[in-house]
């Protein structure tokens, strides 16, 4: 695993006391010169990592008064989000909202899919599930997740709506790790690949309702297996 530079271990460690609350909403940060003290750094480094929690949304700088906390509401990193929801919920209600996200994301564009998708994407989606496949019989967990992961790509991109893939790509980011930790299981790599036939089937004949209807079924059947087979142990 690569080091983690000195910018991204200050900027983490910031992100920690504000999610902890040590740092409070709308509360000034520390001086440059006191955070690079604490964490043995140049201000340099100090600057750099104040300007990657400035990208996140998380901190905002004020010209002559310091850098100062954020309300959550215009974080922009929903790695970060990710972090202070799980901090102040179960792990049970942070999956189940990301599954309530994607519902909301995945039935539209797969409804749109079906009347806008060509040959070459049915043929695409076809090789990815031949992939999933493959990948579950040689039991190839990474194999499987980019295969998974890549179907619903296709999708998205056949919906024919490219804001939607921009505002579904940072939670396609965050779900990967996720889908690797779900795909250990046997049992939820069988039911993903049967899901994705009738999804496929679905978009085959054209027919939004039934696409809609079908990914519906697919994020059921996803949310069934996080509390069977892994949320149950937590």
């Amino acid at each position: 695993m690569a080091r983690k530079s000195l910018v991204s271990v200050v900027a983490d460690d910031l992100l920690d006391q504000i999610i902890r609350g040590s740092l409070a909403i709308d509360a000034g940060l520390p001086s440059e010169a006191d955070i690079g003290d604490t964490h043995d750094v140049s201000r340099m480094t100090v600057r750099e990592a104040m300007k990657t929690l400035q990208a996140m949304g998380v901190v905002r700088v004020v010209s002559g008064t310091g850098s100062f906390v954020n309300p959550v509401s215009r974080w922009t990193s929903l790695a970060a989000v990710l972090r202070m929801a799980a901090a102040g919920t179960s792990d049970v209600d942070v999956a189940v909202q990301l599954l309530e996200v994607r519902r909301m994301f995945e039935t539209g564009a797969a409804a749109l899919a079906a009347s806008r998708c060509t040959a070459e994407d049915l043929h695409a989606l076809s090789s990815e599930l031949d992939h999933m496949r493959d990948a579950h019989e040689r039991g190839d967990v990474d194999a499987f997740v980019r295969a998974d992961l890549a179907f619903h790509d296709i999708i998205l991109h056949a919906s024919g709506n490219v804001i939607l893939g921009v505002l579904f790509e940072p939670l396609t980011r965050e779900m990967a790790e996720r889908r690797t930790e779900t795909s250990r299981v046997t049992e939820i790599q069988t039911h993903a690949i049967e899901q994705h036939s009738s999804v496929l089937t679905a978009l085959g004949a054209g027919d939004p309702e039934a696409s809609r209807m079908a990914m519906d079924s697919h994020m059921d059947q996803t949310l069934a297996d996080l509390r069977t087979f892994v949320l149950r142990s937590r």
